[in-house]
């Protein structure tokens, strides 16, 4: 089939992948570049963490983008911020001050790609019909985690490849990988800028201004955020915020040491595998299990409502999480084992996850439930951010071992939590609704 510029297959696609590239250079990739690179656990989960700021702090800024320029000028500017940023760090890893370049670019990676999210979200709103979008709403997610897995399996993959072609030069092979996305950013930026519709944006963006007045008291913050915490009694409230802050606490303090486990040396209590082993790990096997996961708890929840399905879904993103204590004390040197209990998890967390998705959109209905599920958002990135300041302090205090029993003891405060909550038996039938991480 061609495909040709007015078309939305030639542009939602690869808009979607560059959304989801520089969110997981972020949070996964980093990870394993500052631990070959000799940073402790400790430094790098606390120093990572950080960088889910952006993601919580975006709805301050999402309506200066709606209001500033059009969405297809943030998306060019923002890629081509992206693009600069991957080859910033690339620049820095070889140098002196790898560490001070390299986290500054990061940062500055974060704010692009959590301010494309914003734009690249209304721009597929404005420059689609409502049949198209529905229509598409399953390619965007799956080009969104055809990034992840290129990101955090193939990406990684071809650092550890150069490693052996250099002769384990680690500092000469990431900067290397690095230059090539960035190349493959700018590649992006200018596909995007041939590409992108530029008069359906136009002609959605007269329908907002008419509507500008009815939309009045949303686009003030203040009232906004008043009324997202006094929609429901402040009892309800405190619960679904709690729920959104503690749903996610074991793999929050598991996601970043989890990956580092499975790197570190074996005289340190890791795994030992190589980059090419963690690629194929998590990034083939890992986010294939978290994808069907995540398709099976939608399929399930749109049969018979949330509901039904809760605590079978805070089952399934609680007690996987016993492979990593099994892995820790076993520490299998079968590769198909590790590849085994990375899917089992990584499936389980998908399943389990769809709860928590699903109970933001439960708890964002009324009004302004655009506004109020940004808001939601915004507590999901704190529900990561938080527990991944401290997660690698803790690790390194106890070992892994220890490490993974406390995260399992923390899944109660998950079943503590979803006890709290109250949910329509109807919500969820017939909903099939698609969110990437």
């Amino acid at each position: 089939m061609r495909i040709s510029k007015s078309t939305p297959w030639s542009w939602v696609p690869s808009l979607y992948f560059a959304e989801g590239l520089p969110y997981v250079a972020v949070m996964t990739i980093s990870l394993i570049l500052y631990k070959q690179l000799g940073l402790s656990n400790t430094e790098i989960t606390f120093y990572t963490s950080w960088l889910y700021l952006p993601w919580v702090i975006k709805p301050l800024w999402s309506p200066f983008v709606d209001i500033v320029k059009t969405k297809r000028w943030w998306i060019l500017t923002m890629q081509l911020l992206i693009g600069a940023a991957f080859g910033g760090i690339a620049f820095t890893i070889p140098t002196s001050f790898w560490l001070q370049g390299t986290l500054f670019f990061f940062w500055v990676m974060a704010f692009a790609s959590a301010t494309h999210d914003i734009a690249a979200d209304g721009f597929y709103m404005l420059g689609l019909d409502e049949h198209n979008q529905a229509n598409f709403v399953g390619i965007r997610s799956t080009f969104y985690r055809l990034a992840t897995i290129f990101g955090q399996g193939i990406l990684v993959m071809i650092a550890g490849n150069l490693q052996v072609f250099w002769r384990n030069s680690i500092s000469l092979s990431w900067s290397l990988m690095f230059y090539g996305v960035a190349g493959l950013f700018i590649a992006l930026w200018l596909w995007h800028g041939y590409v992108l519709p530029r008069g359906e944006e136009r002609v959605k963006s007269e329908e907002l201004r008419v509507k500008s007045e009815e939309r009045k008291e949303e686009r003030d913050l203040k009232a906004l955020v008043k009324s997202f915490f006094t929609k429901f009694p402040a009892r309800e409230v405190t619960i679904g915020i709690l729920f959104m802050l503690l749903y996610r606490m074991p793999e929050g303090l598991l996601a970043k040491v989890s990956a580092l486990f499975l790197v570190d040396a074996l005289h340190n209590g890791g795994l030992g595998l190589s980059p090419q082993e963690y690629g194929f790990v998590q990034g083939t096997m890992g986010v294939i299990g978290l994808t069907l996961g995540g398709i099976l708890g939608g399929i399930c929840a749109g049969r018979h409502g949330l509901k039904k399905w809760l605590w079978p879904m805070v089952c399934a993103i609680t007690l996987p999480d016993l492979v990593y204590v099994y892995m820790s004390f076993a520490v299998p040197d079968n590769f198909l084992v590790v590849n085994i209990c990375v899917f089992f998890e990584q499936f389980g967390y998908g399943f389990g996850f769809t709860a928590y998705m699903l109970y933001l959109i439960y708890f964002s209905r009324g009004e302004y439930k655009t506004s109020h599920y940004a808001l939601c958002t915004a507590f999901m990135a704190l529900s990561m951010m938080i527990p991944g300041l401290f997660a690698g302090a803790l690790q390194e205090a106890v070992g892994y071992q220890a490490f993974f029993i406390i995260v399992v003891a923390f899944c109660a405060v998950t079943f503590i939590v979803t006890s709290l909550i109250n949910i329509d038996p109807k919500f969820g039938l017939k909903e099939v609704e698609e969110t990437e991480e």
